[in-house]
């Protein structure tokens, strides 16, 4: 247990935490909403600092991360928690701590342990993944800037729901994020992710300001956010703020509390690609359909550039962070 960052002292010992966008009113001896944040005597405590229940490495593309480093491995650590309750949640066994059941025994690692763990691993950076790195955002900070000693990037797989003070504050650690934008209506992230969808937005925004590298994903569920008009404002947004944000469209597989719908269709995924491109994005893939949508072609003159199977990387022609054919700027992190 250590002091939280980035909270209030409120009257009668209350504190108002700023760390995501609940931005929760906690009375003492009470947690925020992620449950792992606690007012103990008027001082805003986390519990996850450190206690890993996750510790993997990873291609980068499973992240997914298909714009940077390619090819490479990614020390992938959680600790348990979440500020969402996603009812189709793929992790909710470490994610969601006041599951009956739910949860692993958590192992403690000081940060210069994640960091040499990484380095002998061979990996090239660490990923804050499985669970939302928001919740231990302390222990990502901290881990982050020795990763940068040594050489190593930092990479948050996020639902995008933190505060701009939490993004200023991993300015300059924080190198790249894939953010889950879920939906682009209001009413499924109040009654699927109880969460709000507009803080999501401004995060997406304000990552790029800040120089973060992001790709961005969307889970499409039959029935709850696979239509054609919400499909193109999530591209229209996306494209609106820089074209070349790589999208990233998922299939749905039943999991969790959503065991009733079916997989998503090869069509629907096919359709949203298809406004992806209309809308002017350059890079659109398709996820969860191994052999469809994966590889990498240059925007402008359509040669296939990064060639994947699932997770791993094939051929890779880019060159100087460039198209060998067109000499288009092909944007990313290369090196």
């Amino acid at each position: 247990m250590k002091e939280a960052l980035l909270y209030v002292k409120k009257e009668e010992k209350k504190v108002l935490c700023g760390l995501c966008s609940h931005r929760c009113l906690i009375a003492g001896g009470k947690f925020g909403y992620c449950g792992v944040r606690q007012n103990k005597d008027g001082i805003l405590y986390t519990h996850s600092y450190g206690n890993l229940v996750a510790a993997n490495v990873d291609p980068i593309e499973k992240k997914p991360i298909f714009h940077m480093l390619p090819g490479s491995a990614s020390y992938s650590i959680a600790a348990a928690g979440c500020n969402f309750r996603c009812d189709f949640c793929q992790n909710w066994e470490i994610s969601q701590k006041d599951e009956a059941g739910a949860g692993r025994d958590p192992l403690y690692v000081p940060p210069a342990k994640t960091v040499s763990e990484a380095g002998r691993s061979g990996a090239r950076s660490i990923s804050y993944t499985y669970t939302e790195p928001t919740i231990y955002f302390e222990y990502s900070l901290d881990t982050g800037r020795l990763a940068k000693k040594e050489g190593l990037y930092n990479i948050y797989v996020t639902n995008g729901f933190m505060t701009k003070e939490c993004l200023d504050a991993l300015k300059g650690v924080l190198d790249a994020a894939n953010v889950d934008l879920k939906s682009f209506s209001s009413e499924y992230y109040k009654k699927v992710c109880k969460g709000r969808l507009e803080p999501v937005l401004e995060s997406i925004e304000y990552m790029r300001k800040l120089g973060i590298w992001v790709e961005v994903t969307t889970l499409i569920v039959p029935t709850l956010n696979d239509t054609e008009d919400e499909l193109k404002k999530i591209a229209v947004f996306l494209a609106g703020i820089g074209k070349e944000i790589p999208w990233h469209i998922s299939r749905f597989y039943p999991q969790y509390k959503i065991g009733n719908l079916p997989p998503t269709p090869l069509g629907t995924l096919k359709m949203a690609q298809a406004i992806g491109k209309a809308a002017g994005l350059y890079y659109v893939y398709l996820g969860n359909v191994p052999g469809e949508g994966e590889n990498t072609h240059c925007y402008n003159c359509n040669e296939l550039l990064i060639e994947r199977t699932g997770y791993f990387v094939k051929t890779n022609k880019i060159t100087e962070g460039k198209c060998p054919k067109c000499k288009s700027k092909i944007h990313g992190i290369w090196e």
